[in-house]
């Protein structure tokens, strides 16, 4: 997982680095990080043209250690100070934006460079690192090369148009952090069968389908599957004939819930007056619930939260909107958070930046959705995959997180137009292809 900090935390982390090894170290890492950057976008340093706009402060250090390595490997390079910027600069291969990233703390107007790439030091200059808003008008840059952790504003915010491509460059300062980007590498920790296992052990029950929206019930059940349910007991509303397309191994439940479940997921395809009706469904729960869609209600979080069960809800834009009655703020990251700590549960909102924020104010952010995504059914896979990963023991938030990546991942696998009902074969697919 890639740290994800805020500004004060960073600097923080910033000083510790320091205090263990000495600025000007940190420093020289930085810099000599940015130029390989700058060397990997031009293909050669020889003979390129750079411009560095460097700031009075570190992130200007950074351009200039970057500067002088570029140099001395047969780059043309002027260093611009900030202070005295012209209004454009032209002429040049490469623009570095070293100007004031992190410590920036009023608008920012970027000179006019034309339309040559620009590679930002840890943020592009201009932007808040915190909420992503834009102060003055700050350079869009092709890479950013985020400096130790990442910052809110490469994730949240209108500053996510502004920062391009991020490469990650650690330099050993963040030892670990309670909030983070999830990469593939942290899909190691999904748990797979063990000798001991039997059915019971990861059973999942769904709460999906009608006779109106019969195929929720499959969706969700496939991808429950796909993440680690040994068996999957299904209710719905409605006659369980109208529930097509059920792979033979579900039990279609008809009596109370089992006591044994070891997660519940409930919502998808349910209709109007779901929640009246999951409460009756839930007199006697205990176990990790997903409530996704039909089942998004605040009075059935609450009730379900106030009795000590664990709960993921996972909104799309319109149902966040829903659950808040407001509009969506443009910084997703601390809405979300904010939802998490008033509802008392995990809070998953769906997006091309999927957050996930736990009541105690710890994030993941998951990066891997595409458009593939984009189509009727895939939440419900998604709602599955998250009951599956927290019947198998991943705690709330880890589940969430884990559950988005993979989905993302996966879904990024298929084929185009293939739809939802693909998607839990492309998990299973890129989980296998994970533990070659």
């Amino acid at each position: 997982m890639i740290p994800l900090l805020r500004a004060d935390e960073m600097r923080d982390a910033d000083r510790d680095a320091a205090a263990k090894s000495s600025v000007d170290a940190l420093v020289r890492r930085a810099g000599t990080a940015v130029a390989l950057e700058v060397k990997r976008l031009l293909g050669t340093c020889y003979g390129a043209r750079v411009a560095v706009l460097a700031g009075p402060g570190l992130n200007g250090a950074d351009g200039r250690v970057a500067a002088e390595w570029l140099r001395e490997r047969g780059s043309q390079v002027s260093v611009v100070d900030v202070r005295a910027q012209p209004a454009s600069l032209s002429g040049y291969d490469l623009v570095v934006d070293a100007a004031y990233a992190l410590g920036c703390s009023r608008d920012y107007l970027a000179p006019d460079v034309g339309d040559c790439p620009i590679v930002a030091v840890d943020l592009p200059s201009g932007v808040e690192a915190d909420s992503g808003r834009l102060m003055g008008a700050p350079l869009r840059a092709t890479v950013t090369v985020a400096l130790g952790a990442l910052k809110y504003a490469h994730v949240t915010g209108p500053s996510v148009s502004h920062v391009g491509e991020i490469r990650f460059r650690g330099l050993g300062i963040v030892a670990s952090s309670a909030s983070g980007l999830v990469e593939d590498g942290d899909l190691s920790a999904v748990t797979w069968p063990e000798r001991n296992d039997h059915k019971w052990r990861h059973a999942v029950a769904v709460f999906a389908g009608s006779p109106s929206m019969p195929g929720a019930a499959s969706l969700v059940a496939a991808g429950a599957a796909s993440a680690g349910a040994s068996m999957i007991r299904l209710k719905n509303r409605g006659s369980t004939r109208d529930v097509v397309n059920l792979a033979p191994e579900v039990v279609r439940e008809t009596g109370e819930l089992d006591s044994r479940v070891r997660a519940v997921v409930a919502g998808p395809g349910l209709g109007a007056g779901a929640p009246q009706w999951l409460k009756g469904q839930f007199s006697t729960l205990r176990s990790p619930t997903v409530l996704d869609a039909d089942a998004l209600d605040r009075d059935l979080i609450t009730e379900l939260v106030t009795r000590a069960v664990t709960v993921v809800v996972t909104p799309h834009d319109g149902e966040f909107v829903r659950l808040t009655g407001g509009p969506l703020p443009e910084n997703r990251l601390e809405a979300t958070r904010a939802l998490a700590r008033e509802l008392g549960c995990v809070v998953l909102l769906k997006g091309p930046h999927t957050i996930v924020a736990a009541p105690g104010g710890e994030v993941r952010v998951v990066t891997s959705g595409t458009a593939a995504l984009a189509t009727a059914g895939t939440g419900d896979v998604l709602a599955g995959m998250i009951g599956g990963l927290l019947a198998r023991g991943h705690d709330a938030l880890s589940a969430a997180g884990l559950a988005a990546h993979l989905h993302g991942r996966a879904g990024s696998q298929l084929a185009p137009f293939s739809g939802a009902s693909a998607l839990a074969g492309a998990v299973r697919d890129f989980l296998a292809g994970s533990r070659l």
